[in-house]
């Protein structure tokens, strides 16, 4: 019998344990398991003095298990196979080709620049589901609602990973259309003579105009909104003249980018990860994708 409960013992010694009863001597398992005869030899004393009992006899030609170590074999080996089970879990975790990774930018892009690239990342890695989330709000990494940001502003918080890849031109443009019916502006000043599409409560246009020289005010829009995807399509119908982002000129073959002497400042683009779970297998894989192929889209019409 056992004198003594175990609470905690170290998985090696059973290991060994096991090695010494299946091989008959210490010689025998030491070539086993490619270990030190004398490591076993102090293994087995290590478990012999936790359990109070001896385990084993040695005799001239190598040892003789005692009835204690025949009680405990079969559990012993249970553990064995545990372990074993254990290992092979992480094995696969570690070579996981499938899983789930939350991707999060802004609608624009999640409308326009990300979908040719998810359509090749879905052939190359068919186990890897993309969970893709439209919004501006880089609160979605740091609450660890999404694993990847693509974001046209760097964050700033010290818990994000942040990598710059590229710029993002931003034009005039209007469809063929429009320009038909209304003709074509020549110079910057031509603008403030045409049908512009503006946003509503966002600024940005105003500002930007005015870092080059130009004045449009909210009462220069002919048509504004907010939602950006929606002053896109507006954009594409043929309603006026906008600003968009070069990469959604490609979508809209009618469309023509106007007035290249313009110096609209381009948008950064930054690929952004919480710092804690940029090393996951599979969050790395897309992470490393997206870090590839968005610069090459973001110039591309």
């Amino acid at each position: 019998m056992i004198s003594q409960p175990l609470d905690r013992f170290d998985w090696s010694l059973i290991r060994s344990f096991l090695a010494v009863l299946d091989a008959g001597s210490l010689m025998g398992a030491a070539r086993q398991l490619n270990a030190q005869q004398p490591t076993l030899s102090r293994h087995v004393a290590e478990l012999e003095a936790q359990l109070g009992v001896p385990l084993f006899e040695r005799t001239g030609r190598g040892v003789i298990p005692t009835a204690a170590a025949l009680s405990i074999a079969e559990a012993a080996r249970q553990m064995e196979d545990g372990a074993g089970a254990l290992g092979r879990a992480l094995q696969r975790t570690r070579d996981a080709t499938t899983g789930k990774v939350r991707l999060t930018t802004s609608a624009v892009a999640a409308t326009w620049l990300l979908p040719p690239l998810l359509e090749r990342f879905a052939r190359e890695e068919p186990g890897i589901t993309i969970e893709l989330v439209a919004s501006n709000q880089i609160t979605n990494l740091l609450r660890r609602e999404a694993d990847i940001a693509v974001r046209m502003v760097r964050p700033q918080q010290s818990s994000l990973v942040a990598r710059k890849l590229g710029q993002v031109p931003i034009t005039a443009a209007a469809h063929t259309s429009y320009l038909a019916r209304m003709g074509t502006p020549r110079v910057p000043s031509d603008l403030l003579s045409h049908r512009l599409i503006g946003y509503d409560r966002d600024d940005t246009i105003e500002r930007s105009a005015a870092a080059i020289g130009i004045t449009i005010s909210r009462e220069n829009f002919a048509v504004r909104t907010d939602d950006q995807v929606v002053y896109g399509q507006l954009v594409a119908a043929g309603v006026g003249i906008g600003f968009v982002t070069g990469y959604s000129l490609r979508h809209w073959p009618d469309v023509e980018t106007l007035l290249p002497m313009l110096a609209i400042p381009p948008l950064p683009c930054w690929l952004a990860v919480h710092r804690e779970i940029r090393g996951n297998r599979i969050v790395r894989r897309v992470y490393d994708f997206l870090a590839e192929m968005v610069p090459g889209e973001l110039q591309a019409r």
